[in-house]
């Protein structure tokens, strides 16, 4: 596929984080771009402002002429269904159809591309990997999984010699991907609906390793099973983060690296887990030839990505932070960013499920995860692209915590509910619809501190 000979680009599932980059770079670029998803929210409405025609039924009467004409390419999400009625018509037409992940390896095969997989922190890392390029004046185009809050956006397009992308292992999205540096922060079982077990996952994993381009670049998590440069806290790794501080919510560090080490670095975001982000950028980074001492100032000014572990009030005696954690592990990562953080206060947590198969797979590490917190609210399961499996609910979930100070409420009762939180920390976690809660939750309890 030529994409100069490509006039206009259909999205079905444009309002999908990774798919809406994708429409926005296509639109950059000249092309008449329009779409379909399912449900209106911020990303689409900063698509229609852009310019991009979007609609929320699934009627092919609705796709304008522009884009039945034979030098259209249809893009769409796995989580479509196959009955989709306008997938099927362009299928029946027999249109250049692609999935996402396809699109976005022809995109960058002949850039330097810089690739960031894992199970967690794919997207705070590669938001953190386009800032500290973005800062050191490299020209690049970023594709993220997340609304990075130093560019605004999930989409930066300020040159096309270096690509930025997230490497997703759902559906096995990555293979598409030839990356000239690649990093796997973490593989931990998740996607079993996909991949049958951990064991499938990781294979796909080494899979993706047998990818990067000759003489490129993998970094890992040292304590991976992959062999590769290592990056670590505290641990000795090629790339490590030593003599750590806390100042003023920040932490301080030395960051040591195979040829020198860099004194009293800063990073404003909390959790052991984003010090891991950040450092697993940087390294990447470097292999840009971008001076190592600007890469570290620019850790210091990254301001963070919108719903992982963002403050939405942050006061004295009072924090509401809203996050995307979705997995036992993250809510892990969670707790010990806030314990570190906020020692001492009482933590509230507010769970919203993300699938059915991942709730059966996990549910006595979510159970585990949730006690920890002095109090759990939790709401019913998000379906998202899964129908309902027989037993698995909220309340078998809830069932499993063991801490007594547990309740299932419906999200119409939410706000009423956190109004009389008397925690001094207060979180909102999952990686579902709860996202267009928070700011009626943030809205509610402004008033009330």
């Amino acid at each position: 596929m030529n994409l100069k000979d490509i006039h206009s680009v259909y999205f079905i599932g444009i309002g999908g984080i990774g798919m809406s980059a994708l429409a926005r770079y296509f639109k950059f670029v000249g092309k008449e771009v329009a779409g379909y998803d399912r449900t209106p929210s911020p990303i689409t409405d900063s698509l229609i402002e852009q310019g991009v025609s979007v609609h929320f039924e699934d009627n092919v009467n609705l796709i304008t002429d522009a884009f039945k004409h034979p030098n259209t390419l249809v893009v769409y999400t796995p989580a479509v269904p196959s009955t989709h009625t306008e997938l099927q018509f362009y299928r029946d037409q027999g249109f250049d159809i692609k999935k996402r992940s396809e699109v976005l390896g022809i995109i960058t095969k002949d850039s330097f591309c810089l690739a960031v997989a894992g199970t967690h922190g794919k997207t705070t890392t590669t938001c953190i990997l386009a800032h500290l390029l973005n800062e050191c004046d490299l020209p690049l185009t970023a594709f993220l999984g997340g609304i990075s809050e130093d560019f605004n956006s999930n989409f930066v397009l300020e040159g096309t010699e270096y690509s930025v992308v997230e490497a997703d292992e759902f559906d096995r999205s990555f293979l598409r991907l030839t990356p000239t540096v690649a990093c796997v922060t973490s593989m931990d079982a998740d996607h079993l609906d996909i991949y049958g077990t951990k064991e499938e996952l990781e294979h796909s994993f080494r899979e993706f390793v047998g990818r990067i381009k000759p003489n490129g670049k993998l970094f890992v998590r040292k304590g991976l099973p992959l062999e590769g440069i290592t990056f670590g806290v505290e641990d000795g790794a090629d790339y490590s983060i030593e003599n750590i501080k806390i100042e003023h919510g920040a932490y301080i560090f030395d960051l040591v690296t195979p040829s020198e080490v860099i004194k009293d670095v800063r990073f404003n975001k909390p959790g052991r887990h984003n010090l891991l982000n950040g450092l697993a950028a940087f390294a990447m980074a470097v292999q840009t030839g971008a001076p190592l001492h600007r890469l570290a100032e620019a850790l210091g000014t990254f301001k963070g990505v919108q719903r992982r572990f963002s403050y939405q009030i942050r006061e004295k005696d009072f924090v509401f932070i809203d996050d995307y954690a979705h997995h036992p592990t993250e809510i892990d990562a969670v707790y010990q960013a806030i314990r570190e953080m906020h020692p001492g206060e009482k933590a509230t947590v507010v769970f919203q499920p993300h699938l059915f198969s991942r709730t059966q797979d996990f549910a006595d590490d979510f159970a585990a995860s949730l006690s920890q917190f002095d109090e759990i609210i939790l709401l019913d399961i998000y379906p998202a692209r899964e129908e309902p499996i027989e037993g698995v609910t909220s309340q078998w979930l809830l069932d499993k915590i063991e801490n007594p100070n547990k309740k299932l409420i419906s999200k119409s009762v939410l706000l009423e509910e956190v109004k009389n939180c008397r925690s001094g920390v207060l979180v909102a976690l999952g990686a579902g619809d709860i996202g267009l809660e928070v700011p009626k939750i943030k809205k509610e309890l402004s008033y009330a501190h």
